[in-house]
């Protein structure tokens, strides 16, 4: 068997970037599409949209709460509308007409959140959404997405677009250490397992991918074969890959940008109880907002690179012995 391939971090673009990106790229392929922004497009990217669409294309302002209920009135009319903020405005001030005008009936909107987690940086905490994934995930019907890399939101921008139902998407200011080729196959609900291992596996989204397979690396020196998987989907959760790598590999790590309380870690925490039971561990923001500062400072300030997730792992694996 040929030797490990170490990972490699090269920065691809940021996330946000690949969205309006790709955003233009399906607005020139369907004529349905539409977009709103809330005072930020050149921030969340849609400015690309904007520009080449401007008929298609509606500034409402710092207005999220309206912009969320004008999505819903456009997706009645048969449009697919992506409503775009960062996700701190569009998912705490639009959050009662996305449960109202948007899941309760079931429209078909799609909510790209920008700006995600504290690696936003230096707008601080007041502009750093934490807690949007549980929000998102409390939304019945939602599908909720977190890429791990440019190559990953456009794929599942596209996969957001294709499916029928409302979808939020979480996206990131920071470039992205790249995870993909641009080839990956990506679809709603299935996770990808980027890295094979029988003594452990990490479950990780968005930029906690990259660092977990840089612990995985660290691991395998010292004697631990770490499995790792990149839960794009938060849900629907690929229930089969968790158990699967509970069975095999009798202990998990949930690794993510998120408040420990209510993120991907729980939901995974929910299918390991109810199929294989194993010993856990979470690594995550853990009950506190953070400080503004630079991005990479702010992500090992609160426990969220590589040395923290091989710290969560050595302690797991004890655990399991």
């Amino acid at each position: 068997m040929p030797a490990k391939t170490k990972f490699e971090i090269k920065l691809g673009a940021a996330t946000r970037e690949a969205f309006g990106r790709t955003l233009v790229e399906l607005g020139r392929e369907n004529k349905d599409i539409v977009v709103c922004d809330a005072d930020l497009s050149k921030s969340t990217m849609t400015t690309y949209f904007a520009k080449e669409f401007p008929d298609r294309f509606v500034s409402v302002g710092i207005a999220e709460a309206d912009m969320v209920g004008i999505g819903a009135g456009l997706a009645y009319a048969g449009k697919i509308p992506f409503v775009s903020s960062f996700s701190a405005f569009v998912m705490n001030k639009g959050f009662e007409q996305l449960r109202v005008s948007v899941a309760y009936p079931n429209l078909n909107v799609k909510v790209v959140g920008t700006h995600s987690g504290i690696s936003i940086g230096e707008d601080g905490p007041s502009q750093m959404s934490v807690e949007e994934i549980s929000l998102a995930c409390s939304l019945p019907g939602f599908v909720v997405i977190a890429p791990a890399d440019e190559n990953s939101c456009k794929a599942l921008i596209r996969e957001a677009t294709a499916h029928v139902g409302p979808v939020f998407v979480r996206t990131g200011r920071p470039k992205c250490p790249i995870v993909y080729g641009a080839d990956q196959k990506f679809e709603i609900g299935k996770a990808i397992q980027v890295a094979d291992g029988k003594d452990v596996t990490v479950i990780a989204n968005g930029l906690l991918v990259a660092q977990a397979l840089l612990a995985a690396d660290t691991l395998d020196a010292e004697g631990i074969s770490v499995r790792v998987i990149d839960m794009h989907t938060a849900k629907p959760l690929d229930r089969d890959a968790i158990r699967k790598a509970a069975a095999e590999t009798g202990a998990i790590v949930v690794a993510e940008e998120h408040l420990v309380d209510g993120g991907l870690g729980v939901r995974v925490a929910q299918v390991v109880a109810e199929t294989v039971p194993v010993p856990m561990e979470f690594v995550g923001i853990q009950n506190t907002y953070a400080e503004s500062g630079q991005p990479e400072e702010l992500l090992e300030k609160y426990g969220l690179v590589a040395v923290d997730v091989a710290a969560a792992v050595r302690k797991v694996v004890a655990r399991k012995r």
